[in-house]
């Protein structure tokens, strides 16, 4: 009976022995679920946000938000985000007047020049505008232009709502810091290299996405903030007969002898320029003749 129970205590202890540290939850039971990757001595580290989470948290937002205007009424609404751009040709009567006007009333409007060219030809002339004018002035800016002296050719004006990408890219941005906040604090309690490196991983792919974030915002608070309108200015020429002066007839007989010599010496040099069948031409004319020889006997 004594060997039976010593020998189910060695047993009892080398199966506490194999038992390595393992990871537990909170409630002290083992979860051998977390990567080993996830356990950095004890720290677990908090995934990276995904495209679900993001969306989740966008969708939430906008629950929040709809709830919120139910119950109150005169709850502030989400501003919204427009970009508004165009395209508008004009035929004018004076096209420098009328360019001295319109860069006047491009200052006035707090706007400026992204692209400014002017083209001549003999059919008529024309100035090519790229303009940015605030948007809250846009409307403005063209009933003003419109009232000038002149033909309008085309117009169109068009105007794109963005509020739902602003929305979602704040969200996502706003998201995207927190975690680089989390993982800047679990920086601090890294006690190993490898721990180290493997935030410092993150933090880096999670900057890169701000920086894009950011910038994709800055982009579009700048189509937000300046409307961009691509005007023509156009003045028709009137038709001018325009004949080209011919040299006189002494003039003109020199330039003959001077092209029929030209070409003679071309000639010539053609001539010399084919001597390799000058060669083979006799031994051609030779095997020619002796076959119309045999043929006749």
């Amino acid at each position: 009976m004594k060997n039976i129970l010593t020998i189910l205590i060695l047993l009892f202890t080398l199966n506490a022995c194999n038992q390595g540290p393992t990871a537990k939850n909170d409630l002290g039971y083992i979860n051998e679920d977390i990567p080993i990757t996830e356990r950095m001595e004890g720290i677990p580290i908090p995934p990276p946000p995904s495209g679900e989470m993001i969306q989740s948290t966008v969708t939430e937002s906008m629950e929040v938000k709809i709830k919120d205007d139910v119950k109150d009424q005169n709850s502030n609404e989400i501003q919204k985000k427009i970009i508004k751009d165009g395209r508008i040709g004009i035929e004018v009567l004076d096209l420098e007047v009328t360019k001295t006007k319109i860069d006047t009333l491009v200052k006035t409007n707090g706007g400026f020049y992204a692209n400014d060219r002017f083209d001549d030809s003999k059919y008529e002339s024309t100035f090519s505008l790229k303009i940015r004018i605030p948007s809250s002035k846009f409307e403005n800016f063209i009933s003003e232009l419109e009232s000038y002296k002149g033909t309008v050719k085309y117009k169109e004006i068009n105007a794109r709502d963005v509020t739902s990408e602003f929305i979602d890219l704040e969200t996502r941005l706003s998201n995207k810091r927190k975690y680089l906040n989390r993982y800047g604090e679990l920086l601090k309690k890294a006690n190993t290299v490898k721990d180290i490196l493997l935030i410092e991983n993150e933090v880096r792919q999670l900057e890169e996405e701000i920086e894009s974030t950011v910038g994709r915002l800055k982009y579009l608070n700048d189509l937000v903030g300046y409307s961009t309108l691509d005007l023509v200015l156009t003045k028709k020429k009137d038709f001018k007969y325009d004949p080209k002066v011919q040299d006189s007839f002494i003039e003109r007989l020199k330039q003959s002898f001077s092209n029929g010599w030209n070409s003679f010496v071309d000639f010539i040099l053609l001539i010399f320029r084919l001597w390799p069948f000058w060669l083979i031409l006799p031994v051609l004319i030779y095997f020619i003749r002796k076959y119309r020889r045999k043929i006749k006997k």
